[in-house]
């Protein structure tokens, strides 16, 4: 059994399609899937699972606030964390982003480093973290500047190392399928090329 934070998103939702079996976690019901309908500040026991998958995430733009923003990407991610374990989640899956980095001067990739070291700290017995590029899929939402991107995304990545370009939010989710079906222990970490051959 899957706990899957993150379902209404881009990835989330490509995961929960693939995954007749995961329990969402979400603010807000998902017509048609039984899940466990909460505020990530205020979450209920979860039900028992071995594998957690994280998706959430938003923008700066979107959030409002520099603070909005951490309580999205990085407190509800925590919070969502901690409840896992105490379900006896022993492997996490994390969504985070290319240059995550705990030092950056940048808020996005700050945020996303910071998460990525407290859920090492976690010490889940196995801990995938995804780190993509820019995801190219159709989104709920409006994102004007990440639409101009994925526009130029083709010619864009022919200057871009590989690892920095351009993903289809597909292929994370399948990748996150496939980890999910992996039990070896330790961190791993998986930049776009890594994820393309998951």
């Amino acid at each position: 059994m899957i706990l899957l934070a993150g379902a209404t998103g881009l990835v989330g939702g490509l995961v929960l399609a693939r995954c007749p079996d995961a329990i969402p976690v979400s603010r807000r019901p998902i017509p048609g899937r039984p899940g466990v309908v909460a505020d990530f500040d205020d979450l209920p026991p979860l039900p028992p699972a071995h594998v957690a998958v994280c998706a959430l995430g938003t923008t700066r733009a979107k959030a409002g606030s520099d603070a909005a923003f951490r309580a999205v990407d990085h407190d509800a991610v925590l919070a969502f964390a901690r409840a896992a374990k105490t379900a006896g989640v022993t492997h996490f899956i994390l969504v985070s982003s290319v240059g995550a980095n705990p030092r950056s001067g940048l808020l996005y990739p700050r945020t996303k480093g910071e998460v990525e070291a407290a859920l090492t700290a976690m010490a889940f017995p196995r801990l995938d973290i995804l780190q993509p590029g820019l995801l190219i899929g159709p989104r709920a939402e409006r994102r004007p500047v990440e639409r101009f991107l994925q526009w130029a995304a083709p010619v864009i990545d022919l200057a871009l190392p590989r690892d920095i370009g351009s993903l289809p939010a597909d292929a994370v989710a399948e990748a996150i399928v496939a980890l999910a079906k992996r039990s070896e222990p330790g961190v791993f970490r998986h930049t776009n090329r890594a994820i393309a051959r998951l």
